[in-house]
């Protein structure tokens, strides 16, 4: 008879489980004193907190400093992809009234702007890939749904691989081939694994399907499949495309991305180096950012009663820094960067596009109090802090906003970032398959103290 658990055992955390949890916590808490002692940087960031430089790459680049009289002195934020400043990018396609998101996964993937020709071509690939493997949602999907979409993506991607005959072959035109059917497929994965996962919560909802259509973008896609009645605005679209794009890279040292190139540099497959970059997009400290602004912002307007009024407001936030608000770990989510200090440049060109649809949507009240807060926090943080480098409005800080107005669920506003984001680690993937050679294998320096063998029958 084959042995069994039910839910309620096989995750309960036992008093033996918390014994030896204390066994790990007593051998493998390290002094942080040892850090200095050793000249370690602490999360490949030296003691400023600036990047350990450890690649090189031709695909984004961030800056925030230049070089004045030998010193590095903070300048508005920049951003560009394969050269382009994302200002010059973001203005081309929305002053020609097109939609972005697919040129500039061209861009990232191949280092160029596509011409009109290449353009339609890389849109057909796009629309052939739209393809899920024949009962894949009611296998995989529908099966097991989970509340957290980046598991359900990770697990659909590592699923793709058993799908796919040249699922190991890693040369550079198979890679190609797998990134531009994952950059095809993610919106599907998500939002059907969303649908599944509503559905399963509650039977009152409706599970629908909605077949993506070859004659839309990414981003109306998304809106079409999502919404029971296929009908979104031309804004709406429009600011979902612009998301989309201004997520889609971000130089070469964010976690996702570095997790990207690490785990592609060991020689696996491409499923699995994505789904690995997935996983590190989960953590809030990297693609949750903007769930916490949304909750930061909704136990605001129901503490602040007058949300015009500077002073109640300033209150509030300085009761975030002090951990008597929210969710009392002192930060002021959506305000500061590791990189930006003046101004994330991402956030700037979102901000105007935020508004008009606030003014779309009935919600310029709360969009008034967003730029409140985005101007009085960054004063404020200066105030409360002792050591301050500046900080301003992320794009977190708007994007999951934008997510709230669109209607889209909160357990989709990290997979979005990774729908767009898969553009950019594509691009990686394939700059690491290129490029690489060597695995990446940084040293840790032990600190552990040599100790004698004790024999089994001597240990207490």
């Amino acid at each position: 008879m084959v042995k069994t658990n039910t839910a309620g055992d096989f995750f309960e955390i036992t008093p033996k489980i918390r014994e030896l949890t204390q066994l790990s916590v007593q051998h493998d808490a390290l002094d942080p004193s040892l850090y200095m002692k050793y000249d370690v940087k602490r999360g490949l960031r030296d003691i400023n907190g600036e990047g350990v430089l450890c690649g090189l790459t031709d695909i984004s680049e961030v800056r925030a400093k230049k070089i004045v009289n030998d010193k590095k002195v903070p300048i508005p934020g920049e951003l560009y992809y394969r050269g382009i400043s994302i200002n010059d990018l973001t203005r081309g396609f929305l002053t020609e009234n097109r939609f972005g998101f697919e040129e500039t996964a061209y861009l990232l993937l191949f280092g160029e702007l596509p011409s009109a020709g290449q353009l339609e071509e890389f849109r057909g690939l796009l629309n052939k890939y739209r393809t899920l493997p024949t009962n894949f949602v009611r296998d995989i999907i529908m099966k097991a749904p989970s509340c957290d979409m980046m598991n359900t993506l990770a697990r659909s991607v590592l699923t793709l691989y058993a799908y796919d005959e040249r699922a190991n072959d890693t040369s550079v035109e198979n890679t190609l081939r797998q990134c531009i059917e994952m950059i095809a497929l993610f919106p599907q994965l998500a939002v059907y694994g969303y649908q599944a996962y509503a559905h399963n919560a509650d039977s009152s909802q409706p599970f629908f399907i909605h077949t993506p259509r070859d004659n839309l973008s990414t981003a109306e896609n998304i809106l079409y499949m999502l919404r029971i009645d296929n009908k979104y605005s031309e804004l709406e679209a429009r600011i979902l495309d612009l998301a989309l794009v201004l997520h889609a890279e971000h130089g070469g040292g964010n976690n996702s991305t570095f997790t990207t190139h690490v785990v592609a540099s060991s020689g696996t497959d491409s499923y699995s180096v994505i789904a690995a970059a997935l996983s590190s997009l989960k953590g809030p400290k990297h693609g949750g950012a903007n769930i916490k602004v949304v909750q930061m912002f909704s136990d605001m307007m129901e503490k602040v009663h007058d949300w015009n009024d500077e002073e109640e407001v300033g209150c509030y936030l300085r009761k975030l820094l002090h951990g008597e608000a929210f969710d009392h770990k002192g930060l002021i989510y959506g305000m500061g960067h590791a990189v930006y200090s003046i101004s994330d440049p991402r956030a700037l060109i979102f901000q105007k596009f935020v508004e008009k649809l606030s003014e779309e949507k009935g919600r310029q009240k709360e969009y008034d109090l967003y730029a409140m807060v985005a101007q009085l926090a960054p004063k404020i943080i200066g105030q409360e802090r002792k050591t301050y480098k500046g900080v301003s409005a992320n794009i977190d800080f708007y994007s999951g906003f934008v997510y709230y107005m669109l209607g889209l669920p909160i357990e989709l506003f990290t997979p979005v970032f990774a729908m767009a984001r898969i553009a950019g680690w594509s691009a990686h993937l394939l700059e690491e398959r290129i490029n690489g050679g060597k695995i990446i294998r940084p040293a840790y320096k032990s600190v552990a103290q040599h100790r004698p063998y004790v024999p089994f029958s001597q240990r207490q």
